[in-house]
Parts: C-alpha cells; sequence; structure tokens
C-alpha cells in the first residue's frame, strides 16, 4: 500500500511540473518582449518634434510671406503684367546733366555743359545728346538726335543726326556708332559721322568711375576728335584734332545730385593746333573746373 500511494504522489507531481512548462512556453509565443520604454518615448519626442508649430531658429530669423489666402485665377499675359508691376516693354524717360560746370577758357570765364535726355523702353530708345561751352556771350557745341537700339546686353546701337553751331558755318552729319560697357565697366561711346562735301568724323569717349566711398567717386574721362578733311571756316585741320583729358571728383549728396571739382587738359593738333596758332589761342591749356552734376 505504501508503494502504491509513494507512487501515486510521484505520477501527480510529474503531471503538475509538465503543465506549468507547458503554460510557460505558451505565455512566451502569444505574448511578444514590448521594446524599451526609452527607445517608445524617443521616438514620440522626434514626432512631436517633426509636427511641432513652432517656429524654427532659421524660421525665426527669415520670415517668409503670407501665403496667397486663394488660388489665383487664370489671366492673361496683359493682366498679370500690370498685376505684378513688371512691364519691361512701359516707356520711361530720364534727363542727365552729367557736366554742368565753370571754367576759365583762355583767361575768360566760361559756362561748359555735357547733357542727355532720353525716352523709351528697354528695348529701343529715342536719344538727345549735347556738348558745348558758352563764353563772352558766344556759344559752340553740337547737339545729337538719335534711334537707340539694344545690340546685346550692355551694348546698343545709334543712329541718327548731329548738328554743329558756333562762330563758323553750322554743319550738319549723320551719325551712326555704339555705346555701352566695356569690361571692367568702362563707359564707352564711339561715333562716324558723314557730312557735307565729302567731310567724314569720328568721336570717341570713355569714362570710368572710381567709388572712394558709396557717395565720393572720382571719374576719369577721355574724349578725342577725327576729322577726314581740312574745315578752315571752322579752323578745323584733318586727322586727329583735338584730344580732352579730365579728371572729376564728386560728391553725391542723392544719387541725383552730386556737386564736384576736377581738372581738365586740351589739346589740339595737327592742322587744328595751326589755325589756333594763327588766331592767337593756346594749343594746349590745363583748366580747374567746378560744377553740378544732375539727373531726374
Amino acid at each position: 500500500m505504501k508503494s502504491a500511494a509513494i507512487l501515486l504522489v510521484a505520477a501527480a507531481f510529474t503531471l503538475s511540473a509538465r503543465g506549468a512548462l507547458g503554460a510557460e512556453v505558451h505565455s512566451a509565443h502569444q505574448r511578444p518582449e514590448p521594446p524599451a520604454q526609452t527607445d517608445e518615448h524617443a521616438g514620440h519626442a522626434m514626432h512631436e518634434q517633426a509636427t511641432s508649430d513652432q517656429p524654427t531658429q532659421s524660421e525665426r530669423n527669415h520670415i517668409p510671406p503670407d501665403p496667397p489666402q486663394h488660388p489665383m485665377p487664370d489671366m492673361s499675359n496683359e493682366e498679370m503684367i500690370e498685376l505684378m508691376q513688371m512691364d519691361d516693354t512701359a516707356s520711361v524717360g530720364m534727363l542727365l546733366f552729367d557736366q554742368l560746370e565753370w571754367r576759365q577758357i583762355e583767361n575768360r570765364d566760361a559756362l561748359v555743359w555735357d547733357a542727355e535726355a532720353w525716352y523709351g523702353n528697354d528695348h529701343g530708345k529715342l536719344w538727345l545728346k549735347s556738348e558745348g561751352e558758352r563764353v563772352a556771350g558766344e556759344s559752340e557745341g553740337r547737339a545729337e538726335l538719335y534711334l537707340d537700339r539694344v545690340l546685346a546686353r550692355w551694348w546698343s546701337l545709334q543712329v541718327g543726326v548731329r548738328q554743329d553751331f558756333g562762330e563758323g558755318p553750322a554743319r550738319s552729319w549723320a551719325g551712326i556708332g555704339v555705346q555701352g560697357l566695356a569690361p571692367h565697366w568702362f563707359e564707352v561711346e564711339a561715333t562716324a559721322f558723314v557730312g557735307g562735301q565729302g567731310r567724314v568724323a569720328a568721336l570717341f569717349s570713355g569714362e570710368y568711375e572710381i567709388l572712394l566711398t558709396q557717395r565720393l567717386i572720382l571719374q576719369p574721362k577721355i574724349e578725342l576728335d577725327l576729322y577726314s578733311k581740312e574745315d578752315r571756316e571752322n579752323g578745323r585741320g584733318s586727322g586727329l584734332a583735338d584730344t580732352e583729358l579730365a579728371l572729376r571728383l564728386r560728391y553725391e549728396f542723392r544719387r541725383e545730385l552730386a556737386p564736384y571739382v576736377g581738372v581738365v587738359w586740351t589739346r589740339l593738333y595737327g592742322g587744328t593746333a595751326d589755325f589756333a596758332r594763327a588766331a592767337g589761342r593756346d594749343t594746349d591749356d590745363l583748366q580747374f573746373v567746378a560744377g553740378l552734376r544732375f539727373w531726374f
């Protein structure tokens, strides 16, 4: 009897151990181990940061404009230009007195001017130029009228007429030339002229602006005049007639208004110098100038 009882107890213990082990194995298969608590919190933090409505530091430094409040309707090119005010074919104008200055020419006070005005758009303009001097009540100079057409990004072609005036007979010319910006921002103008009686002339000018400060500007400039035939009545010889070298220093109170001072050296050559000497005039002259540059 004792042996039977011992066998029954051993069998019951074995069955109980097997049931507990099976329950643990079943539980392990049904419930996977959850991820670490720290990783789950980190994921939530990253998601909240990505979806946060608070601006970043970069956004606070660079505030973008408000987005459109409603979709834009379909519109024509003309309507879009009017809405955005970006019409590059609109006509505008300008009047510039690059030089309006006092000089002493052969010990006489002189008013000298170099002015231009234009009206048109980015592709074509009507251009008026005038340059000359007034001494002792007498004026001498030239006026030019051109049609200006853009050739390239920095260059334009000019075709028109020129009228000389002064003590001698007035001369009329047809002119064609180019003007624009050469490399390194040199402003260049070169024009050829054809006049009556087979006369041919050429004009070249170049200038450069050196910004000493944002308001103080030094401007060197050179001009050359050439003629193919002698014009005794106007005191011009053939070949290189004259050169002018100038250095002006201006101060821009505003871009539109700038007084300046400077020096100008002029020299006559060849037959032009001979005519000047015969009239008792100097063939070269150094002049101090003071003037005003303005535009509107």
